[in-house]
């Protein structure tokens, strides 16, 4: 007489079709395998060199110029392989470069531009975002087209126009001169208006039938889902802001007032002969950023991908 025993439970169950979990685990697929959502081996070879050569491209120069900023008087700064790691390092350079030019005074009226530009942006953006994306209203598409259409011209050629609006304003060679024609974007607008768009108006609705107040679903139930398109545009109008130089070389004239990337001009034209203090000045300029975009970077993909309103 045969025992019939119950099938235990670590017995493989799988089909003879259902790939194992090495093959799961796999990044690439083998040769004759019909799963095409994975690149084959030479593929996938193929797409990290290109990254790689993409990587040497982009972080190349940056690397270049902050081993040169560290690099001293003797040493060799255009050798071929450059060497990325000096020999000597001082701190010299950065020094020079703070006695001679206010870099730091420049880059705090920098700061100071681009921290009222942000909060310019996110406050004005928000709202005008909100009334476009939720709000109904005769004359909105007019609104819109504008604001398009303002997108279509590069900024040189309001130039002029803004340039006498805030001479006439009396801001002239001033940082709210610097500031104020940034106050607000019409992409942060539309930006934002975009993310309003994707919050079901029934839930808008309900909350209005439940007496809510324009401020409170903007606080409760606007402001919760369109976070990290905010956070995109505090990021950009920060970088917008700090790398600005055309519109205060025009605006300024007062060197005490520069911002940094005005003062930048002045080092170039002053230190030609020493890159290595160009370098260090370079540094200066764009180590904020740098350090800014490392900490606001999850922010920022997060805000990229965001959509429809969360559960």
């Amino acid at each position: 007489m045969s025992i019939l025993t119950p099938p235990r439970a670590d017995d493989d169950r799988r089909s003879p079709d259902e790939p194992t979990r090495l093959e799961r685990e796999r990044v690439f697929r083998r040769r004759g395998s019909g799963d095409f959502s994975k690149p084959t081996l030479g593929g996938l070879i193929g797409r990290y060199a290109l990254l790689l050569f993409v990587l040497v491209l982009v972080i190349g120069p940056f690397l270049w110029q902050l081993s040169t900023s560290f690099k001293g008087p003797q040493e060799n700064i255009y050798s071929f392989p450059p060497n990325l790691i000096p020999r000597e390092p001082t701190l010299g350079n950065y020094s020079t470069v703070a006695d001679i030019v206010p870099v730091y005074l420049y880059a705090w009226h920098s700061l100071l531009v681009s921290i009222g530009t942000v909060v310019s942006n996110v406050v004005l953006a928000t709202f005008a975002g909100y009334a476009l994306g939720c709000m109904r209203f005769r004359g909105k598409w007019i609104v819109m087209a504008i604001l398009l259409s303002t997108l279509l011209f590069p900024g040189e050629v309001t130039v002029t126009s803004n340039f006498l609006t805030i001479r006439a304003l009396g801001l002239a060679d001033t940082l709210w001169g610097v500031f104020l024609p940034g106050a607000i974007s019409a992409m942060n607008v539309l930006l934002i208006a975009t993310a309003c768009r994707m919050i079901p108006k029934d839930v808008l609705d309900a909350a209005t039938v439940d007496g809510a107040t324009t401020w409170q679903r903007i606080r409760h139930i606007v402001w919760p889902n369109i976070r990290g398109m905010v956070s995109v545009v505090a990021i950009f109008a920060f970088i917008g802001a700090w790398d600005d130089y055309l519109w205060p070389l025009i605006v300024l004239s007062d060197p005490a007032k520069y911002t940094l990337t005005v003062g930048m001009a002045y080092l170039n034209s002053s230190f030609s002969v020493d890159p290595r203090l160009i370098a260090a000045g370079t540094m200066i300029a764009l180590v904020p950023i740098v350090i800014m975009f490392s900490f606001t970077q999850r922010f920022f993909f997060k805000g990229v991908q965001e959509g429809a309103i969360k559960g």
